[in-house]
């Protein structure tokens, strides 16, 4: 510990960090909070996030799987799960869109699109929040892809993904909020977005003190209350790139466009 300030641990998917967003929230909080309180981010895939949390190693989770989220309290590791924001799930790929998706009506019909005309799709393949909604996409269109010549499975965090969909030419699954933030880098287009499905709800969750002791639960706890608060609600619905919401608050909706 450094400066004789508090580290406060959070496991958190890498979406949040890609997209930019840390940047602006961890700062506010740490000079809002009475706690003298550094933030350290383990940016992983939400799987791996929770794997971490289940082991005592955060203090606190920032993800978006909601049913892995409603295990995870379900179990007895967290406490106090809170709604923060939400975005979209988007398909992306060339401009050209061989695949034709931008015709499609739903995700799933999409998805077909891309399997029937073997158009190459890159995967994050590392059991994240994103990774584990492609993955069920995929099963309620009745196709496995794992193992097909078209699909790549990269192993990466979303932004390393879209790069490497980018230099295959390839479509991939992207939360919104990452994609505008490497809009610049990549020739990818958004090709499909506004199914329900695609929905990606971001949810915030103390790991249980009385499982393990040395947690900062009140530091987390503390956090929460920033994220959740008018502050960082506002902060949260004026964070833009390109003229454009990246997150939209879910704690305090009213705060948009204020």
């Amino acid at each position: 510990m450094s400066g004789g300030k508090n580290k406060l641990v959070i496991a958190s998917t890498t979406s949040i960090q890609n997209s930019g967003l840390f940047d602006i929230l961890i700062p506010a909080y740490e000079k809002s909070t009475k706690y003298h309180v550094k933030v350290e981010i383990i940016a992983v895939g939400t799987g791996k996030a929770i794997r971490i949390a289940k082991k005592g190693e955060a203090d606190l989770l920032f993800v978006h799987d909601p049913f892995r989220e409603e295990k995870f309290v379900a179990e007895g590791y967290g406490v106090n799960r809170r709604a923060v924001m939400h975005n979209d799930f988007v398909i992306v790929g060339p401009g050209n869109d061989p695949a034709k998706i931008g015709k499609c009506k739903t995700a799933i019909e999409a998805f077909e699109e891309i399997a029937e005309k073997g158009d190459p799709f890159v995967s994050r393949g590392d059991d994240s929040g994103t990774n584990m909604k492609e993955m069920d996409i995929w099963d309620d269109a009745g196709i496995n892809p794992k193992g097909k010549g078209w699909y790549f499975e990269a192993g990466a965090k979303m932004g390393d993904t879209l790069l490497t969909a980018n230099q295959k030419k390839a479509y991939t699954l992207s939360d919104i909020g990452t994609f505008l933030n490497y809009e610049s880098k990549v020739t990818l287009k958004v090709l499909f977005k506004g199914d329900p499905v695609l929905r990606n709800n971001y949810s915030v969750i103390s790991v249980n003190p009385d499982r393990f002791l040395h947690v900062k639960y009140r530091e987390a706890m503390d956090f929460i209350a920033f994220v959740t608060s008018l502050e960082g609600q506002k902060l949260i619905g004026n964070y833009k790139k390109h003229g454009m919401n990246l997150f939209y608050p879910d704690a305090i909706p009213s705060v948009m466009g204020k």
